[in-house]
């Protein structure tokens, strides 16, 4: 059952959205990237990662690794991918080689459409994430800017379906709302 929105610091604010164009090496999306920060200070570690990870399941995008964020660019044609900072800092690229810079820290979640590319710039050593996709896209893949068949990648994202929840908010979260 989805948690409503009213069971988690993140509701308090929109996510801020960024979208980006495919720029010939990363396909990118015609959705936008959400960025929610929470309404409140939340103390990092292991408590932070299991209300993440609680409230993905919850919301029907089970969690699949812990870890961080690769230091090269590339994204995933055949998935969705949230990722919820639970511990440390980073400067992330969103977009591409040409996309644009994002600092993220524990409490952070960014909700990642299809094509989306990232790579982590800078990071604290203590940086970690929880990483969770869909239920029918759990077969994720990795596909590296400007070295994989981006004619390809783009055919595959076309036939990435869109949640029905928000992984933090539910079906009355901002994701149904954005990725109409």
């Amino acid at each position: 059952m989805p948690v409503q929105a009213d069971a988690t610091p993140w509701q308090a604010q929109a996510p801020a959205t960024r979208q980006f164009d495919d720029d010939g090496r990363t396909p990118n999306s015609v959705l936008p990237v959400l960025h929610y920060r929470p309404g409140q200070s939340l103390e990092e570690g292991e408590a932070l990662a299991q209300q993440l990870e609680a409230l993905f399941h919850a919301n029907e995008w089970p969690v699949q690794w812990r870890g961080g964020v690769f230091g090269f660019h590339h994204y995933h044609s055949v998935s969705h991918e949230v990722l919820g900072i639970f511990r440390g800092s980073a400067t992330l690229m969103l977009g591409g080689e040409s996309g644009e810079r994002v600092t993220v820290q524990a409490g952070d979640v960014i909700v990642l459409p299809a094509g989306v590319g990232h790579c982590r710039l800078e990071a604290s050593r203590d940086f970690t994430l929880t990483a969770g996709y869909p239920p029918d896209q759990q077969d994720w893949d990795l596909c590296r800017s400007g070295e994989d068949d981006i004619a390809a990648a783009r055919q595959r994202i076309g036939f990435v379906g869109r949640p029905a929840a928000d992984p933090l908010l539910g079906r009355e979260g901002a994701l149904p709302q954005y990725w109409r």
